[in-house]
C-alpha cells in the first residue's frame, strides 16, 4: 500500500510537469492526487496494513493502540497539515487581492514614469532593478506581469522585448528569494517558522544580488542591448493614470510590506498581518475617488469585489492540492532511522544524507531540480525531510536555491510561466539565449552564500 501512495504521487506529479503537453490545468491532478492518497492512507491506516506519525513524531497505529486514540491522532495529523496549508492560502489571497486593488486603481502606470530613456543598456538596468525590488514587495510573478505589461508600451520590437523578459525572469526570482513575501516558497518557509523575516534578508539579500547583477552585467555586453530603442519619451504618462492611481500604490505596497513588521511586535502569524493589510486597502478604496465625476454606478469599477473576482482561485486550488499530497507522504510512516519509525520525506532525507553526505550539494541540485519541476512541493518535502532549527543554514539556503534555480528554465517558476504565456516565448528560445545567463547567476550567488555562511 505504501508503494501504491508513493506512486499515486509520482503520477500526480509527472501530470503537473507535463501540464502543457497534456492541456491539462496543473490543478486538476494536484487535487485529485491529494484526495487519493489522503483516502488510501485511511483506508490503509484502519486497516493496520502501516502506522502514521504527526508534526511533533508521535507515531500512532491502528492495531498497537486504542483504536479511538489511534483515529483522533490520524485525524489531528490531517487537521493540522490542513491548518498550516489554510495559513498559507488565506495569505496569498490577501496579497492577491490587494495586488488587483492597486491594479484596479491602475496604481502601476506609476511606474512608467520611472523610465526616461532610449537607451537599450540603461532600460535593462532600469527594468532589472524595478523586477528585484517589486519582486520582494508584490511577489515575483505579479512583478513580472507588471513588468512585461510595461515593457509593451515601450519597446515595440517584439524580438527585443523577448529579451527583456527573459531577463525580467531572472531578476523577478532573484529579488523574490532574499523576501517573506517576494515567492512563494519563502513565504511556506516563513510561515512553518523555518526562517525569520530578519534572517532571510540578512543572509539571503548578497547572494540574491549577485545573482540578479552578474546575469545583467554579462546580458548588458550583448550586441542586443547595445543601441537605442525608438518611442516617445515625451508622451504623456498622465493619460492613463487616475486621481487614485498614487494613493492605491503607495498604500497597497505599504499595507504588503507592514506584514512582517506586524509579525515581529505581535508574534502572530503572518496571515494575521495580512488580512489587517487587507482590510485597511479596502476600507480606504471603498471612500477614494478614482475619477472627478465618480458616480455610484462606477465604483463598482473600482471596488474590491472586482479585484476578488478577478484572483487566480486555479492557483489557490493548486497550491492546496499540492501541499496536502505531500503532507500525506509527511505523515505515512515508510521505515525505522536509528530504530524510531519515520515518515517517508524524513526516510528520504536520510537516505540522500547517506548518498551525498554533503548537505550543500543537496541543496544545489534542488535548485537545478526546481527549474525542472515546480518548486512549490520541492520545498514542500524538503520541510518534512529536515529538522534543522530556525534560521539555519539550511533553510536560508534552499530558499534561496530554490527561489533563483527556477530561472534556469522557462517554465521553472511562476514568473517564468507567466512571462511564456504573455509573449508567448518559445522554450527552446529561452533555453538557448537565457537560461546560461541565469545559470551563472544561480552559482555565483550560491558561492556567495557559503562563503559568506562558511566566514562571516
Amino acid at each position: 500500500m505504501e508503494s501504491i501512495i508513493i506512486l499515486v504521487f509520482a503520477i500526480g506529479y509527472l501530470s503537473i510537469t507535463l501540464e502543457h503537453p497534456l492541456k491539462l490545468d496543473k490543478t486538476v491532478p494536484a487535487l485529485i492526487m491529494a484526495a487519493i492518497m489522503w483516502a488510501l492512507l485511511a483506508v490503509g491506516f484502519t486497516s493496520g496494513w502501516f502506522n502514521v506519525v504527526d508534526t511533533h513524531e508521535n507515531v500512532f497505529s491502528f492495531l498497537g493502540m486504542d483504536h479511538h486514540i489511534a483515529e483522533e491522532g490520524f485525524n489531528n495529523a490531517l487537521l493540522h497539515h490542513l491548518g498550516k496549508t489554510a495559513e498559507i492560502l488565506v495569505f496569498l489571497i490577501g496579497a492577491m487581492t490587494i495586488v488587483e486593488i492597486i491594479d484596479l486603481h491602475r496604481g502601476f502606470e506609476i511606474l512608467k514614469g520611472a523610465v526616461k530613456t532610449k537607451k537599450k543598456r540603461k532600460l535593462l538596468w532600469i527594468i532589472g532593478i524595478l523586477a528585484f525590488i517589486l519582486s520582494a514587495i508584490i511577489d515575483n510573478l505579479t512583478a513580472t506581469i507588471v513588468l512585461i505589461t510595461l515593457l509593451r508600451k515601450l519597446v515595440y520590437n517584439r524580438d527585443e522585448r523577448l529579451w527583456f523578459a527573459g531577463m525580467v525572469v531572472i531578476a523577478a526570482n532573484a529579488g523574490g528569494a532574499w523576501s517573506p513575501i517576494g515567492d512563494v516558497t519563502t513565504t511556506m518557509l516563513w510561515i512553518a517558522d523555518k526562517v525569520s523575516a530578519l534572517g532571510l534578508i540578512e543572509y539571503i539579500v548578497i547572494p540574491s544580488i549577485i545573482c540578479f547583477v552578474v546575469p545583467f552585467f554579462i546580458a548588458s555586453l550583448l550586441p542586443v542591448f547595445k543601441g537605442d530603442i525608438y518611442f516617445d519619451v515625451n508622451e504623456d504618462k498622465e493619460t492613463e493614470r487616475l486621481l487614485s492611481s498614487k494613493t492605491m500604490l503607495f498604500l497597497g505596497l505599504g499595507a504588503i510590506v507592514s506584514v512582517p513588521v506586524f509579525k515581529t511586535l505581535t508574534h502572530l502569524p503572518p496571515y494575521m498581518g495580512m488580512m489587517l493589510a487587507l482590510g485597511v486597502v479596502w476600507l480606504v478604496s471603498e471612500y477614494i475617488h478614482p475619477e472627478e465625476d465618480f458616480t455610484q454606478e462606477r465604483r463598482k469599477q473600482y471596488s474590491a469585489h472586482k479585484a476578488l473576482s478577478r484572483i487566480e482561485i486555479s492557483s489557490i486550488l493548486f497550491f492546496l492540492g499540492i501541499l496536502m499530497a505531500v503532507a500525506a507522504l509527511e505523515t505515512l510512516v515508510y521505515g525505522t532511522i536509528g530504530g524510531e519509525e519515520v515518515g517517508t520525506l524524513r526516510y528520504l532525507a536520510e537516505v540522500l544524507q547517506s548518498a551525498i553526505p554533503n548537505q550543500d550539494v543537496v541543496v544545489m541540485m534542488l535548485g537545478v531540480f526546481s527549474a525542472i519541476i515546480d518548486n512549490v512541493p520541492l520545498v514542500a518535502a524538503s520541510m518534512g525531510m529536515y529538522t534543522a532549527p530556525m534560521d539555519a543554514q539550511l533553510w536560508h539556503f534552499i530558499a534561496y536555491s530554490a527561489g533563483t534555480g527556477g530561472s534556469m528554465l522557462i517554465i521553472g517558476s511562476a514568473a517564468g510561466v507567466a512571462a511564456m504565456g504573455m509573449e508567448k516565448i518559445d522554450f527552446i528560445w529561452y533555453l538557448k539565449k537565457i537560461a546560461w545567463l541565469a545559470a551563472v547567476g544561480f552559482v555565483a550567488g550560491a558561492i556567495a552564500f557559503l562563503f559568506i555562511e562558511n566566514y562571516f
